[in-house]
């Protein structure tokens, strides 16, 4: 069975690439374009790994993390952003934060699929 991909951007020019992508790749991807939807749709014990935005409308990605985990613990989560956070530093602002993976956009569509692939092949950290 593929492996199931939870996409949150609120830009859907992304979303619709990394989904397109990723899919192409063999994943199973639900996107999503705002945070709340994302969440309210959320299937506990359904997916593999978690892709978030950090910088979104209503909800950022680090809250949007806690609500998730606070649902279900299993998946692995991996940020992306186009602002210069580092894994630590989000580490730092959000003690608890669970986050296995960190992409910096833009990055390549086919170096998106290996971090994600190498994230959904690491033990959780």
């Amino acid at each position: 069975m593929s492996q199931r991909i939870l996409l949150v951007d609120d830009e859907q020019d992304i979303t619709t690439v990394l989904k397109a992508g990723l899919e192409h790749s063999g994943f199973q991807v639900d996107a999503f374009n705002n945070p709340e939807d994302a969440f309210s749709q959320f299937k506990p014990d359904y997916y593999d790994l978690v892709l978030l935005d950090i910088k979104m409308p209503k909800m950022n990605g680090f809250e949007l993390c806690r609500e998730l985990v606070r649902k279900d613990t299993r998946p692995k989560i991996c940020f992306m952003t186009a602002y210069e956070v580092s894994l630590s530093e989000a580490r730092s602002m959000f003690p608890n934060l669970k986050a296995d993976g960190f992409i910096k956009k833009p990055m390549a569509l086919g170096k998106i699929v290996e971090v994600v692939q190498n994230t959904l092949n690491n033990a959780a950290s």
